[in-house]
C-alpha cells in the first residue's frame, strides 16, 4: 500500500458523476477527523478503503429508494413477529483492516439483543449489521462489496438504478440469491415489485398492499 499523508487533498483527483468524490491517499487520522467534522449532518457519507476515501451526498431518488426498501424491511418484520434494530447510516469502521463504512441502511435481526441499546458500535468485538441495504444508483467508484466482506456482513440488499439484487456471504465470498436469508419468504423479484408500487401508489394504499401481500404468504405457509 502507497504512503497515506495527513492532510487531505485539497482537488480530488476523480469526480464520479455530480454526487460523488473519491480522494486518494487519505490517512486514518484524517479520516477520522471527517467523520468526527461530520458528525452532526446526514449530507454526506463516507467510505474508507485502505487510503482511498469516497464522499457522497444522497440525490433525492436515493434517498427516496432507500427509504422505501428500509419501509419493506420494517413492515416484514412487523408482520413476521421478529424484532430488529434499525441503525440508518450509522458509522462502522475496523482500524486494523483500515475500512469504514456509512451504510444506506442497516438492520440487526439475528443479533438484535446484542445491538439493542447501544450508541457506539466496535467491529474488532461488536459483529457487523445482519443486513445492509445499499443504494448505488449512481456507482460507487470504490469496491464496497469487498469491504462488506472483509467485515464479514451477511447479508446485502443492493440497488442498481434498475432492480434489488440479493447477496448472501458463503465461503468467504458473495452469492446472489433469489430469497432473502433473513426474510426468506421474501424474494428479490418481491422487493423490485414493491419498489415499483411505491412509484405508483400513495404511502396509505402501497403499505396496505405490502401487508396483505406478507399475509398471504405466511398464511400460505
Amino acid at each position: 500500500m502507497s504512503a497515506i499523508i495527513e492532510t487531505p487533498i485539497l482537488e480530488p483527483k476523480e469526480i464520479v458523476k455530480e454526487n460523488h468524490i473519491v480522494l486518494p491517499n487519505i490517512s486514518w487520522s484524517t479520516y477520522e477527523s471527517l467523520l468526527n467534522d461530520l458528525a452532526d449532518t446526514t449530507a454526506a457519507r463516507l467510505t474508507y478503503n485502505q487510503g482511498k476515501l469516497e464522499i457522497m451526498a444522497p440525490l433525492p431518488e436515493h434517498e427516496r429508494i432507500n427509504r422505501i426498501v428500509a419501509l419493506i424491511v420494517e413492515v416484514v418484520a412487523e408482520e413476521l413477529n421478529i424484532d430488529i434494530e434499525a441503525f440508518g447510516s450509522t458509522t462502522f469502521k475496523h482500524k486494523d483492516f483500515v475500512q469504514g463504512f456509512e451504510p444506506d441502511s442497516c438492520f440487526y435481526i439475528q443479533h438484535e439483543a446484542i445491538a439493542k441499546g447501544k450508541t457506539k458500535f466496535d467491529l474488532k468485538v461488536d459483529p457487523p449489521p445482519d443486513l445492509i441495504i445499499e443504494i448505488d444508483i449512481t456507482n460507487s467508484s470504490i469496491d464496497k462489496l469487498s469491504i462488506y466482506k472483509q467485515l464479514a456482513v451477511p447479508e446485502i440488499w443492493r440497488y442498481d438504478g434498475k432492480k434489488v439484487i440479493i447477496y448472501k456471504l458463503e465461503n468467504n465470498d458473495y452469492q446472489i440469491l433469489n430469497n432473502s436469508s433473513s426474510f426468506p419468504l421474501l424474494t428479490s423479484e418481491n422487493i423490485n415489485y414493491f419498489i415499483t408500487q411505491s412509484k405508483n401508489l400513495k404511502k396509505t394504499v402501497f403499505l396496505k398492499s405490502l401487508r396483505a401481500f406478507l399475509r398471504d404468504k405466511i398464511n400460505a405457509k
